[in-house]
């Protein structure tokens, strides 16, 4: 990896971990488009799965006293779920529509919360459960699962303090089982693993970053940390779809 190929990474890791400690979402949305163009988009998912995990953790001892345990605690073997099928169909679906599937069928989910005035008020572990295995599919096929978490953040009307705050190791989570199942069932190798003077290097960015984003936090509404992280989410879905459609064409 070349200096300039780090520091695109550093930078993306540095966006998005501000934008997650401000939103809830953020790191995997920036991170995987980045990791895509550099890496590929199968061992660029691979090594994104492994930043979220570390930025998810270590954001984590920062918010650990806001993050609602009882709903991560249904979220996190939810995802586990998700990700076993979507393993396997990173190995049989080309990865190009894949991608353009995904943010497609999540483009589609966000218009409806859009358009439609009175949403649903869904709560309960079946309702929880459910998102975290969309999560978990999500996040083992494209690298992004904010989507189905913030679609269902708005239909459980849940907190935005507590739901920024919890999502960190729910991607902490999900980022690991995201990586550990795509080996298990040889959906991809670990020959496309980052190097480790590069994950340490990461590690020193995400710090900083949660630093510099809790300031931020603290002068943005949770209005207007909820309408960010919609925004980041469609953002995520059109670079899944943008992603793949130029892998079709080239």
């Amino acid at each position: 990896m070349t200096a300039q190929m780090l520091a695109a990474v550093l930078a993306a890791v540095a966006i998005g971990t501000v934008l997650q400690r401000v939103s809830g979402t953020g790191v995997g949305l920036v991170v995987a488009p980045t990791l895509a163009v550099l890496l590929g988009p199968v061992q660029g998912i691979l090594a994104t799965n492994i930043i979220t995990s570390m930025s998810g953790a270590l954001i984590t001892l920062y918010v650990w006293k806001y993050v609602d345990w009882r709903r991560y605690a249904v979220l996190a073997p939810a995802a586990v779920i998700g990700a076993v099928p979507g393993a396997l169909v990173v190995r049989a679906v080309p990865a190009s529509w894949l991608q353009i599937s995904i943010g497609g069928l999540v483009l589609l989910t966000l218009a409806i919360t859009y358009l439609v005035r009175t949403l649903p008020h869904l709560e309960g572990p079946a309702a929880t459960g459910l998102a975290g295995t969309a999560g978990g599919f999500f996040n083992t096929t494209a690298g992004i699962a904010a989507p189905a978490m913030v679609v269902y953040a708005l239909v459980s009307r849940w907190d935005q303090r507590a739901f920024a705050a919890t999502m960190n190791p729910v991607f902490m989570t999900m980022g690991l089982v995201s990586f550990l199942v795509k080996v298990a069932f040889g959906a991809t190798g670990q020959e496309g693993l980052p190097p480790w003077w590069m994950l340490l290097a990461v590690a020193a960015t995400v710090v900083v970053a949660t630093f510099g984003g809790g300031l931020v936090a603290r002068r943005v509404s949770p209005g207007m940390a909820r309408a960010l992280a919609l925004s980041l989410a469609g953002a995520g879905a059109v670079v899944a779809i943008v992603r793949g459609t130029l892998a079709l064409a080239g």
